[in-house]
């Protein structure tokens, strides 16, 4: 697996980011994988882990990391690999949902990260429930956002399907202007840039390109069986487990009633839809969602 790596200095002077760098590097089949995180608050308190998707980076929660620690937790925020200041594989075939499931897996461990609230927007949700439901005893609780478990056994929706097709046949895959076509909100040209930063040319796009096919979109794709095993998991996940979607997101819609009928975790809790927000709610509204998240801890310790 031949990686590259993002130039530090692409990463200066973003606005709203100002947070430290974090690396672990952890070795996948023989390769060490430099993975970077941002760590802020108390490294005594509980992790709150935020995962993104794509194609975004951690700086997606650049909002909500002053409002998880100033509630008291620990807020952790790590790149996939492929995306942020975490190593790129460089060919697209090196990209697969079990491997963003084992490297993620090994961060976890290698942090020893106990008690976690995961909170999982996108790819973040595709990955960390997958963890969750396979690692149940670090997990404390559940908040999802915009994201789901596909099994490749339901129909995905039309706006997933218009986006995994624009994916592959766009020819100037522009992150800072996909992550401003899912907000609500109209993005500045700096922030814009920020979300580019991971990506100085084409050759670092591979994981950006290809994740939209890793999604299961029939029964029989790799990643199916797993997932379904991890529904069966959740099925039986009595831990506090919290929906909050936003209202303007044409890819994941209705997809919360999915989780708010089989997780019984779900029941009872205080399922929130955050108005005025796309599928990146946490750049649209990231402050309310930090807040949801800080109550959700604070009614379920």
């Amino acid at each position: 697996m031949e990686l590259l790596r993002t130039p530090d200095e692409r990463f200066v002077n973003l606005p709203g980011y100002n947070f430290a760098p974090h690396y672990v590097e952890i070795n996948h089949q023989g390769v060490s994988i430099r993975v970077h995180y941002v760590d802020e608050g108390p490294h005594t308190a509980a992790p709150v882990l935020m995962l993104h998707g794509e194609p975004s980076w951690c700086y997606l929660y650049r909002k909500m990391i002053p409002i998880i620690t100033a509630a008291g937790h620990r807020a952790l925020a790590p790149d996939l690999p492929g995306f942020g200041r975490s190593d790129k594989p460089l060919r697209r075939e090196d990209y697969t949902y079990q491997f963003h499931v084992d490297v993620m897996t090994a961060f976890i461990e290698m942090l020893d990260l106990k008690n976690i609230t995961l909170v999982g927007q996108d790819w973040g949700g595709l990955i960390g429930l997958r963890i969750a439901a396979e690692h149940p005893e670090r997990f404390a609780r559940i908040v999802v956002a915009n994201t789901g478990l596909p099994t490749g056994d339901q129909p995905m929706t039309e706006g997933f399907m218009r986006w995994r097709e624009y994916s592959q046949k766009v020819e100037n895959f522009h992150a800072g202007g996909i992550v401003k076509g899912g907000c609500v909100n109209d993005l500045p040209l700096e922030v814009i840039s920020a979300y580019n930063a991971p990506f100085p040319d084409d050759s670092y796009k591979a994981g950006a390109r290809q994740f939209p096919m890793l999604v299961p979109i029939s029964p029989d794709d790799p990643a199916s069986e797993p997932n379904r095993r991890a529904w069966e998991d959740l099925r039986r996940w009595d831990k506090p487990f919290l929906t909050a979607f936003s209202d303007s997101d044409a890819v994941t819609r209705g997809g919360e009633r999915v989780f708010q009928k089989l997780v019984p975790g779900a029941q009872g809790q205080p399922h929130v839809t955050i108005t005025g927000a796309g599928h990146f709610l946490q750049e649209d509204k990231g402050e309310e969602l930090a807040q949801v998240v800080a109550d959700f801890i604070a009614h379920t310790s």
